[in-house]
């Protein structure tokens, strides 16, 4: 039994080491190539900071655990805008630009509506099932997001090398190959872990997933946003919130569905509201303060103080 607790804190480590491996070698790749800021924190390092995520449904939904799969990627979009930008708002005001405020954020806020209007099949009198259709619905508004990010968004000025550790190409292409491995190896060990400590602590999968699974694989976010933040970055700290909270739901789960169609229960609808609550309240902030579209240490710590009350519920009643 002790293995599993080896293997699921061993899982984490390679995991989340896999996962800054593979950051790093795309950022800089990314850096040479002149990538925005904005177009860097939205596009290329959420994709590899929700690479947690990604693979531990992937194996989750390979081994028919739908619950953890959901808990895992609301719990995630819960913590990264909750901890995550709260964390980043206190060490450091965070503004957003118009990008951000007026298009990224509804977008989140709607890819989270068809996924409440996909998930909840009752409604036209069918079992609650994410299936592979809504799969490539999810995928194709995946696609969408990033066209309009790369072709018709507001480039910024570039992320010059100097401002991400300069890596050669050789090595950027190690560290991505090496990342990888870490994600698989480690995804394998969490949810190989999670469901054995799951049942001996006596919480559900679904609670897992939202919390200490979500936590966990949120990290890479929550590094990632507060290093930004306190290098005055605090337009690639929100891009990446909010670029990793729509390739969650996205890419994530509609992977997740196409690779086995994942049931649904309807007490979930919580927390899609709850995430979609947050959301809101990431634009309500931005626009009550002095400086507009900029959340303020107050606002941040009420947010860390939401995560709180999440967790709390969430192990209580799930």
């Amino acid at each position: 039994m002790l293995q599993h607790y080896v293997l699921f804190i061993l899982g984490f480590v390679a995991l989340i080491g896999g996962a800054q491996a593979l950051v790093s070698g795309a950022s800089s790749i990314g850096a040479r190539l002149k990538i925005s800021q904005m177009i860097m924190g939205l596009t290329v390092v959420a994709l590899g900071t929700s690479l947690p995520e990604l693979i531990v449904n992937i194996f989750a939904s390979a081994q028919g655990n739908s619950a953890l799969a959901l808990g895992n990627v609301l719990g995630s979009n819960i913590t990264n805008t909750l901890l995550v930008v709260g964390a980043s708002a206190i060490i450091i005001p965070v503004s957003m630009s118009k990008t951000t405020f007026f298009r990224d954020i509804p977008f989140s806020l709607l890819v989270l509506l068809v996924l409440f209007l996909i998930a909840n099949d009752r409604f036209f009198g069918r079992p609650d099932y994410i299936t592979r259709i809504d799969g490539m619905i999810l995928l194709i508004l995946l696609g969408f997001f990033i066209y309009f990010t790369f072709f018709k968004g507001n480039h910024q000025e570039p992320l010059m090398e100097q401002e991400v550790k300069a890596i050669p190409i050789g090595r950027s292409i190690i560290y991505i190959i090496g990342g990888a491995l870490g994600l698989y190896f480690g995804g394998n060990w969490i949810v190989g872990g999670a469901l054995v400590i799951a049942r001996q602590i006596g919480i559900s999968e679904t609670a897992m997933g939202l919390t200490l699974i979500a936590g966990a694989t949120s990290l890479p976010e929550l590094a990632t946003s507060i290093i930004a933040s306190k290098k005055n970055n605090t337009d690639m700290a929100m891009g990446n919130v909010i670029g990793s909270n729509i390739i969650n739901i996205s890419l994530v789960l509609g992977v997740t569905a196409l690779i086995r169609p994942i049931q649904y229960s309807s007490h979930l609808n919580v927390e899609i509201g709850l995430v979609f609550l947050s959301g809101t309240l990431l634009m309500v902030f931005a626009q009550i303060g002095k400086k507009k579209r900029t959340l303020n240490r107050i606002e941040g710590i009420f947010l860390v103080l939401l995560y709180v009350l999440f967790i709390y519920f969430s192990t209580q009643y799930q």
